[in-house]
């Protein structure tokens, strides 16, 4: 008598479903074997069972005459009700005597070869005990020894736990790794959830924002259909993206899924937290490992932070502020991996066998899913034990993460993204406040030499603010934090708001450490800086004289903060048109620098760069490319092609194309230095207006009058109303802009402009400056 098909599989197909690659295929090709397993190892959520379902309902149609059985493998009781709908649907004799071992009687009607062909697919076998421990009844053997391994039959195992589906199905090859879903085919899935898509953009941007793990979107799809017209992808997108406490809610919003086993929630975050829950009953050290990298940025999670800690010193700090002069790095805190483990690897182990961490190609990095760290975070706030690892971490960050100066660039990059992530983090146990501030403030200074000004400012801001209420406004720390602030301003092209600050901190210093003491002397170096970026050059130059000669005594002539007062006055001198003595100062200090820190250090690079810019100023234009060109290409190699030291050489270059009359090279250049600007630094930037005022002087030697018009007038007005109309660059721009007028033939308006130019010059740059004399020269022959 024929048997009927037979299949326990209790969800039907899913319409929705979208085909991952060859995934079917491989499962297919290894359970076709004889006594084939495989087994889909993943994250929760990333479509393991989706898979196994279609695979199974494409199995029963492809081959009726084999048995296709389902068994939710989550407890040691599920699976042996699965095993007993097994002997049901097959109608075993004695299955239903009171002391029956069903489990045996179905592995041995399995294992008889005469039989039909055969397929048990175990569903969510995630806990080892359920298969290799002892069951209720002791003398029975462990479940997994009831899985036959039959020529007629195979095996399909779903698991987030790659070593028990190593043990289940007998070898690494045998394992297939479902990870999130390629881009293409989320966007499919999304798509088909929601039956149309109104906007791609906004699509494309929320599946990125879920990590394109399929339950998420699937999530998101419910959530959005149910309350329908009222939300939508647009709608759900930015209510994500509003902070962590509304990404929380959206992912913690269960709206069923019936193709979920019962009781298993919808909602990604719940499914994730199940398996931190599995984590820390079996070993509690493995979670607290998982709580603490769910603080860090997802990526480059190092090793080294991770490891139980074994230190030694202080928490480091810059000894000197925001002059660039290097900083002290006294610290011998480093950790000993080659101590005691402590059950490391093993915690390791366990959360890349449940795919929550993985490894890095070089094994000394690790990395976590965004929104996993998101599920871990908010399961540490039920627990009760969030600031227990936020503490934890930026304890750890702290202590390694070391001064901004140049020699700790390299360690600054690879840690930075973690130290930007503690942003946030201010701790709630006091003994632990310094520690952030610190790691703020030296984070703030790396952020600052990157040219990375917002960022910098953020936490320079943050590191003042619990400075202040923490150690005073006169703790040294304090002022240090105080001047790291001013000199992001100055970056920023804020000159007045940045002297403010300044002020603050030399006046502070001269009364608590002197005159002479070498913070007091940076704090009025950093003074000079404000006033020189006002165009107040004689101020300037009285305070970086005093500064100069004070440090020469104090520290030496080739001590690294009597080296940058030096290059601090050769500047003012320059600006002052005293090139000539401008030259012979850059020229000792960028051979000191040569010396001490070497050619490519970026000190020296800005004393080359400056160099430059004196030769050029007197006509020597050759010797200006031959630095220039040499300052940009170190520069592009050290900090990258748009660091805002790199910009500057690269116009300064442009600037030397312009004398030489290589106008298509000055402009290809100019274009790109002022675009970028535009992009990182604002519009009304001084170093934008800079650029798009040299851009405009190309424009007119090239005889594109109406382009270098429409530049110039546009630099004169913003400079006006940012910098003031008796600042040195907004005179710069009126004097090219009458220049522009007077080539286009407006002779009258050209006259009057560069009239009012020389009176504001002599009055600022006074009567016996170059560019004074220049405008004076240009009113004299347009005037006969």
């Amino acid at each position: 008598m024929k048997v009927e098909r037979l299949e326990t599989v209790p969800f039907s197909r899913d319409p929705d479903f979208v085909n991952r690659g060859d995934v079917l295929d491989q499962i297919d090709q290894r359970c076709s074997e004889p006594a084939g397993r495989v087994a889909l190892v993943g994250l929760g959520g990333v479509g393991k069972s989706q898979l196994a379902i279609e695979y199974a309902h494409r199995t029963a149609a492809k081959d009726p005459d084999r048995w296709v059985f389902w068994v939710h493998a989550g407890t040691q009781v599920r699976v042996e009700e699965g095993l007993k709908a097994i002997a049901d649907a097959v109608k075993l004799p004695g299955r239903r005597q009171p002391k029956a071992d069903v489990p045996q009687l179905v592995y041995s009607w399995l294992s008889n070869e005469r039989k039909r062909r055969w397929i048990i697919i175990l569903d969510s076998a995630d806990n080892v005990d359920v298969f290799f421990g002892a069951g209720s009844n002791p003398e029975r053997r462990p479940l997994a020894a009831y899985l036959p391994q039959s020529p007629n039959g195979s095996l399909l195992v779903t698991t987030r736990d790659k070593d028990l589906a190593y043990r289940l199905v007998g070898g690494y090859k045998n394992i297939i790794k479902i990870g999130p879903m390629v881009q293409s085919d989320a966007l499919l899935l999304l798509e088909r959830k929601l039956s149309l898509l109104s906007d791609k953009d906004s699509a494309e941007e929320l599946v990125r924002a879920l990590e394109y793990v399929p339950l998420a979107i699937s999530q998101a799809a419910a959530y959005i259909q149910k309350r329908s017209p009222r939300s939508s992808v647009e709608k759900y997108l930015a209510e994500f993206r509003k902070g962590e406490s509304e990404r929380a809610w959206l992912l913690s919003h269960d709206e069923g899924e019936f193709r979920r086993e019962g009781g298993a929630s919808s909602a990604i975050l719940a499914t994730w937290q199940i398996s931190f829950e599995h984590i820390r009953s079996k070993r509690a050290s493995a979670a607290d490992l998982l709580s603490l990298m769910s603080f860090f940025d997802r990526q480059g999670i190092p090793e080294s932070l991770l490891r139980p800690p074994h230190m030694d010193g202080a928490i480091q700090e810059r000894r000197s502020d925001v002059q660039h002069d290097l900083g002290s790095n006294n610290s011998d805190d480093k950790i000993d991996n080659n101590k005691t483990d402590n059950g490391f690897e093993d915690n390791i182990t366990i959360l890349t066998n449940f795919c929550l961490v993985t490894v890095s190609e070089s094994g000394d990095t690790f990395e976590m899913h965004g929104l996993v760290q998101l599920s871990t975070r908010m399961w540490l706030e039920a627990c009760g034990r969030e600031e227990e690892f936020k503490h934890q971490f930026v304890s750890r960050i702290a202590a390694l993460f070391p001064p901004g100066d140049y020699s700790n660039w390299a360690t600054c990059q690879r840690l930075f993204p973690h130290v930007e992530r503690a942003v946030d983090y201010r701790p709630v146990e006091s003994k632990l406040e310094e520690a952030w501030a610190t790691l703020l403030y030296n984070g703030g200074w790396y952020a600052e030499l990157q040219g990375r000004y917002d960022v910098a400012e953020q936490m320079a801001r943050k590191s003042r603010r619990s400075r202040k209420e923490t150690l005073g406004r006169e703790d040294e720390r304090t002022l240090a934090s105080t001047s790291l602030c001013a000199e992001v301003l100055l970056d920023k092209g804020l000159w007045k708001e940045a002297e403010k600050l300044f002020v603050q901190v030399m006046e502070t210093r001269k009364a608590k450490l002197g005159a002479d003491h070498p913070s007091t002397l940076t704090s009025m170096a950093n003074l000079a800086s404000a006033l020189w970026g006002q165009g107040r050059w004689d101020e300037a130059e009285k305070l970086e004289v005093q500064v100069m000669e004070t440090s020469k005594a104090k520290l030496g002539a080739d001590h690294p903060s009597t080296l940058t007062s030096m290059n601090n006055l050769a500047s003012t001198l320059w600006n002052q048109g005293r090139w000539d003595e401008a030259e012979k100062l850059e020229v000792q200090v960028m051979e000191t620098r040569k010396a001490k820190l070497g050619a490519d250090h970026p000190n020296t690079l800005a004393s080359m760069n400056n160099l430059a810019l004196t030769y050029r100023d007197q006509g020597r234009w050759d010797e200006a490319e031959k630095l220039n060109v040499q300052v940009m290409e170190m520069s592009k190699a050290k900090l990258g092609a748009d660091h805002p030291d790199t910009l500057t050489s690269m116009a300064n270059l442009a600037l030397t194309y312009m004398n030489q009359g290589r106008w298509d090279e000055a402009e290809k250049l100019g274009v790109q230095v002022m675009e970028t600007r535009k992009a990182k630094l604002g519009a009304d930037h001084p170093n934008t207006l800079a650029s798009m005022n040299n851009l405009a002087l190309t424009y007119r030697d090239q005889g594109r009058w109406g382009e270098a018009e429409k530049l110039e007038v546009q630099v004169m007005e913003t400079s006006k109303a940012k910098l003031g109309a008796d600042h040195p660059d907004t005179l710069t721009s009126m004097a090219n802009l009458a220049f522009a007028w007077k080539s286009q033939g407006r002779h009258e308006d050209a006259l009057a402009l560069m009239q009012d130019c020389v009176e504001a010059r002599e009055r600022v740059l006074g009567p016996e400056h170059p560019y004074t004399l220049s405008s004076l020269t240009a009113v004299s022959k347009w005037s006969s």
